[in-house]
């Protein structure tokens, strides 16, 4: 199943449908990236703290963009850490306006253009000599990146499907939690690989022989895990745009940087 058929034949509920409360425009007065856009041009301690914890989400797919440039670990880490101390300073923050839309585009242009300005001079300067701006945890990036393919993507085109990884599995640790409270771990173990799998002829009475339920009930609980996921799915990528408009078209963007 392509990421096209997922989107598509999801519940009317699920991922790109606007929830009465989504289409509200105040629902993104208070997102973490709204607060950055909006109080970078008077209160830059509250755009610093906003835009600081955006980026402690999001630094890996940084590191890698970093590392996929040229960049060995070492000077990897040190300009991840570079770049955001550069990104808190206040000449950078009063910037933020001129690039208000999604945080991601804006992370990726600026940290594009940190790089080009500054890689020559980084690589002048003793490595450890920036002190720490956000906690990375520098083996399990090396691992993490390690792990990447290989083939020719780009520094830019890694750095998406990171991004939208990332968004994903922290939406699936939420689902899990969420499933392990309601002591339906086991379920969501067995229904979690459908998200994005193809339904086989057969495959809801199996389910249902080991979950010792009927067809209609994998069914049902099906449906509410995609809708569930959807509405998850949506208030974590909210927190990274600015209105409802760039919401349904950052989601389908994440999903087929997923895919290519």
């Amino acid at each position: 199943m392509t990421m096209d058929d997922f989107l598509e034949n999801l519940p009317e509920t699920g991922i790109l449908s606007s929830a009465p409360s989504a289409r509200r425009s105040d629902a993104f007065n208070t997102t973490h990236w709204s607060i950055v856009v909006e109080a970078s041009t008077h209160d830059l301690a509250r755009a610093a703290a906003a835009l600081h914890r955006l980026c402690s989400i999001y630094w890996y797919p940084i590191y890698a963009f970093v590392r996929r440039r040229g960049a060995n670990h070492h000077e990897a880490e040190d300009l991840t850490q570079a770049f955001f101390a550069h990104l808190l300073e206040r000449q950078a923050l009063q910037k933020v306006q001129q690039n208000k839309g999604k945080f991601r585009s804006f992370l990726l242009a600026s940290l594009t253009n940190y790089l080009n300005n500054e890689w020559d001079k980084r690589h002048a300067l003793k490595r450890g000599g920036q002190s720490q701006v956000i906690s990375l945890d520098e083996t399990d990036a090396e691992g993490l990146y390690h792990s990447e393919p290989a083939g020719d993507l780009s520094p830019e085109k890694l750095f998406d499907r990171r991004w939208a990884a990332m968004i994903v599995e922290k939406v699936l640790t939420q689902l899990r939690d969420e499933y392990r409270s309601a002591n339906n771990a086991d379920v969501l173990a067995r229904l979690e690989p459908l998200l994005t799998q193809e339904i086989v002829p057969g495959l809801y009475a199996q389910l249902g022989a080991e979950l010792n339920v009927n067809e209609g009930t994998v069914k049902v609980a099906l449906h509410r895990l995609r809708r569930r996921f959807g509405e998850l799915l949506r208030r974590e990528v909210s927190v990274t745009v600015t209105d409802i408009a760039a919401l349904d078209e950052e989601i389908r963007y994440l999903f087929s940087a997923l895919s290519d």
